[in-house]
């Protein structure tokens, strides 16, 4: 009896024995599996439908070349340059592309966001739509008119530059604070005289519409592009952010030199008529530019104005936010 119960009793040992061992054994395992996924290289880029990123991402060819290098994308899609700078400053996202004003909001805001290059111009696709058969035929004439903007946008900019050119103000319009789908509605339905915005809503509402461009935005904004990191991910990762800025590079040539593919894959991720994204892409110049003195102080004016016009809170140094590395 005493033999059966020495037996059981060193049977009991052996099991816990074993599970103690089972146990740390799995306890390594997962300390190393969660090592292996904090050591996992990952690139979170933030891009919008009719951005050059999203050219980018359908082509495939920035994921290979960081995939090269031990990296993996993660793509991830905003509706428009503020959401995406939100998402950068709190930390969700490594990289981006925005149009020149949320920048300035965002570093007036407390954002640390780096610029890392300039994008190509394309004032030809931003200016003043009105309806063909509109009495105002110059900028002179808006004076009393009730037009639509996006408020703090590349179109606010555009509009006062607009009617600095012709000696007026904003206190000489009626101003019309609207995003661009409510925009337009109310410019077709004749409740603004104007509208001031950007491709590819001014191409549409121009084959659509039967709007015209009272004037585009030459000689008033460049109204370029910026790509945009986080100041962790500028500091840390300037070989990828070459390696990526080489990659966007090549798009940027291949959206130039092969205009019916782009404007397939425009047309069908935009859900717009062919049409209105011809005109879009036809009157654009895509491309990558270094951050030059002249492109610092073009922001700084925008800066400058939003500033004396109580648009952001205090006054900025656009160059405290460039990518010095």
């Amino acid at each position: 009896m005493k033999k059966n119960r020495r037996v059981i009793l060193i049977f009991i040992s052996f099991m816990l024995l074993n599970i103690f061992i089972a146990g740390c054994s799995n306890s390594a395992s997962e300390a190393n599996s969660d090592t292996t996924k904090s050591e996992e290289k990952v690139v979170r880029i933030g891009y919008q439908k009719n951005g050059p990123l999203f050219i980018v991402k359908s082509l495939g060819t920035l994921d290979q070349r960081l995939e090269e290098l031990g990296y993996k994308v993660e793509w991830k899609e905003f509706q428009d340059g503020p959401s995406l700078l939100e998402a950068l400053n709190a930390g969700s996202i490594d990289f981006g592309r925005v149009g020149n004003t949320p920048p300035i909001f965002s570093q007036a805001s407390g954002s640390t966001l780096k610029y890392v290059a300039a994008g190509a111009s394309k004032y030809e696709g931003s200016g003043i739509l009105v309806s063909k058969d509109s009495s105002i035929k110059s900028l002179e004439d808006l004076k009393g008119k009730k037009v639509a903007f996006s408020k703090g946008s590349s179109s606010h900019y555009l509009i006062v530059k607009a009617l600095e050119k012709a000696g007026l103000t904003l206190d000489d319009i009626e101003p019309v604070y609207l995003a661009p789908g409510n925009a337009r509605v109310a410019f077709e339905q004749g409740q603004v005289d104007a509208w001031a915005v950007w491709d590819p809503y001014t191409a549409s509402t121009e084959v659509n519409s039967d709007a015209k461009l009272l004037v585009n935005g030459e000689g008033l904004t460049t109204d370029r592009d910026f790509f945009v990191a986080s100041e962790k991910f500028a500091s840390n990762q300037q070989a990828v952010i070459k390696a990526m800025l080489e990659e966007i590079t090549d798009a940027m040539d291949w959206a130039n030199n092969n205009h019916q593919e782009l404007i397939d894959m425009l047309a069908k991720a935009l859900k717009m008529d062919t049409e209105s994204v011809t005109k879009t892409v036809e009157r654009r110049v895509y491309g990558v530019e270094e951050i030059t003195d002249e492109i610092v102080t073009e922001q700084q004016e925008i800066a400058d104005l939003f500033y004396q016009l109580k648009i952001i809170p205090k006054k900025i140094t656009v160059s405290e936010a460039m990518n010095v590395n």
